[in-house]
């Protein structure tokens, strides 16, 4: 056991003597709990002894022995001295006795006034605290009292004085408290290693932590990839899994929650949006860098880090996911919470009743898109075009595209303009016919233009065309045009003729009759391509022998050539 000297033997029991409390005394004087509470069972054994007689008791009670010691300082038997020998009276100490007991300590400068440990400072006091109110420091004070002030003491005297002089505020937090079914937090983290299957190596999965504030009971499950419907999917398997909606939702300002961070109006991803408006959950995002506002569910994610995940690895998501919910049934949720002092099951069962209920069906997920509205009033999705009245020609629209059909909304708005259902096949154009516009556009006129630089009877197909369908043909009537430089005029006008007569109205149909012409011409003129001849004979083209003659007589010099001597 540690043996204390004898002035905070003194101070320990005297303070015991006033029933201050031993984990007050650790806190003040920095001795250990476990110390301080073998003295008080002493101090229980001794009865109502004095402290020094108690102090000398006990130290025979250890066993201590052997030559006489220096004689120690005088003991403190008084909460006055104890305070003056264990600090200041600004120190926490001294500030937390009196307040304890009602009284307020006098600033130490104070309790030295009067004798021989006076600051030198003290003449200056008024001065000096003006200073400090301004927010000057001890060298800046020090420096102006020399030269202004005549002031000959050392710096350090400035120093210690003006430091009992400041009052330093404790840190403030505020404590937020909500009512049952009002708040959720979520974020996500990093889960234990999992073996990827695409890689066959370890890697760290994404967290997702969704956690009621009232009772801190969460949900837990690791995924491979974030998306922003990975993101909404998950807060419905939350919401599932605790059988009710809270009022709103803290989150994070990461991408797939909130596309534009703003302090009083973000803007959230368009999917995650439309999921909590039809769970009717607000989304209240946290002010960047501020972690606090959602301490609740950092403070999940950390504990299920070191304590569930900590030190384990997993061959699959769902093995960590399945250990995930045994541990948070098992464990976390029949844990006692530190500051509410409850139980988080006992309280989930208390907060339950106040969630919001599940709609009766699910979500239905969508992708979105922008379209522009084109010249014939209709859009295009997934290769067909469709109706958009009553949007404008030329603004665009947004698309939320389902499994088996898609609305149109306003771009500001998000108001629903229309909604269609998804034909089967690409290529088809719904447009009922009376939304269908029969008024040339300067597109129109372009596209004529063009058809009568080609020729008379391709004009023609082109106005009929327009004529019978309106500016929904355009389409159509633009890959009509651009047959030119694929096929001569001469044919296109053929096929435009042949098309009028057999009222084909496709591009597909004119360019196969224009394919068909072409190939027809081509096989009256027999244009087939004709290889040469590779000719055998000419008067620069030598004789084979010539070849063989020339290859004998430089083998024969080769190899003659080492035998030879050459002439120095």
């Amino acid at each position: 056991m540690n043996v204390l000297k004898s002035h905070k033997q003194n101070a320990v029991t005297t303070l015991l003597a006033h029933g201050v409390s031993q984990h007050e005394i650790s806190r003040k004087t920095g001795i250990d709990r476990k110390t301080i509470r073998t003295y008080a069972r002493a101090a229980a054994a001794q009865g109502d002894a004095s402290n020094s007689s108690m102090a000398t008791g006990f130290l025979e009670d250890l066993g201590q022995t052997g030559p006489p010691r220096p004689p120690a300082r005088k003991a403190a038997t008084t909460l006055g001295q104890i305070i003056a020998a264990f600090g200041d009276s600004n120190s926490p100490m001294a500030t937390g006795f009196s307040e304890g007991r009602g009284q307020t300590p006098p600033p130490r400068s104070e309790a030295l006034r009067g004798s021989a440990a006076r600051s030198a400072c003290e003449g200056h006091r008024e001065w000096i605290q003006a200073q400090v109110r301004l927010g000057r420091n001890a060298m800046a004070i020090y420096q102006e009292m020399v030269d202004a002030r005549g002031f000959t003491a050392a710096y350090n005297s400035v120093k210690r004085f003006c430091g009992g002089l400041r009052r330093r505020e404790p840190e403030q937090f505020d404590r937020l408290e909500f009512a049952a079914g009002e708040e959720c937090q979520v974020d996500y983290g990093e889960g234990a290693p999992t073996l990827d299957p695409r890689t066959g190596r370890y890697r760290k999965p994404r967290l997702f932590v969704m956690t009621l504030r009232f009772s801190r009971r969460s949900f837990r499950k690791v995924v491979w990839k974030s998306s922003s419907e990975t993101w909404a999917r998950l807060h419905e398997e939350a919401f599932r899994y605790f059988t009710g909606c809270p009022r709103y939702v803290v989150l994070d300002n990461l991408l797939e929650g909130v596309i534009k961070p703003d302090l009083y109006e973000p803007e959230l991803n368009g999917l995650y949006s439309a999921v909590l408006e039809h769970y009717g959950v607000v989304a209240d995002p946290a002010r960047v860098r501020d972690p606090d506002r959602k301490g609740t569910v950092e403070n999940a994610i950390q504990h299920t880090q070191s304590t569930a995940l900590k030190g384990r690895y997993f061959d699959t998501l769902e093995a960590q996911n399945a250990h995930l919910k045994h541990w948070e049934e098992k464990w976390a949720a029949l844990r006692i919470h530190g500051r509410a002092k409850r139980q988080v099951e006992e309280m989930f069962q208390e907060e339950r009743p106040f969630l919001k209920p599940l709609p009766l069906e699910g979500f239905r997920y969508f992708e979105e898109a922008i379209r522009t509205v084109g010249d014939d009033t209709t859009i295009q999705v997934k290769g067909s075009w469709y109706a958009a009245r009553p949007a404008r020609i030329g603004t665009q629209v947004l698309v939320r595209i389902y499994t088996h059909d898609f609305e149109i909304r306003d771009l500001k708005t998000l108001a629903l303009l229309r909604r269609h259902a998804r034909t089967a096949r690409a290529g088809e154009v719904v447009l009922p016919e009376a939304e269908r516009v029969f008024n040339p556009s300067r597109q129109t006129h372009r596209i004529l233009q063009l058809a009568e630089a080609i020729g008379p009877m391709t004009l023609a197909l082109c106005r009929a065309l327009f004529t019978q369908q309106g500016r929904q043909v355009q389409k159509s009537l633009w890959g009509i045009v651009n047959l030119v430089p694929r096929y001569p005029v001469s044919i296109i006008e053929q096929a435009a003729a042949t098309a009028a007569a057999h009222r084909v109205h496709s591009t597909k149909g004119v360019r196969a009759i224009a394919d068909r012409y072409l190939a027809d011409a081509l096989a009256q003129l027999d244009l087939r391509p004709v290889m040469p001849a590779l000719t055998q004979q000419h008067a620069l083209i030598r004789q084979t022998a010539d070849y063989a003659d020339f290859f004998s007589q430089h083998v024969r010099r080769e190899s003659l050539a080492p035998t030879q001597e050459t002439d120095p």
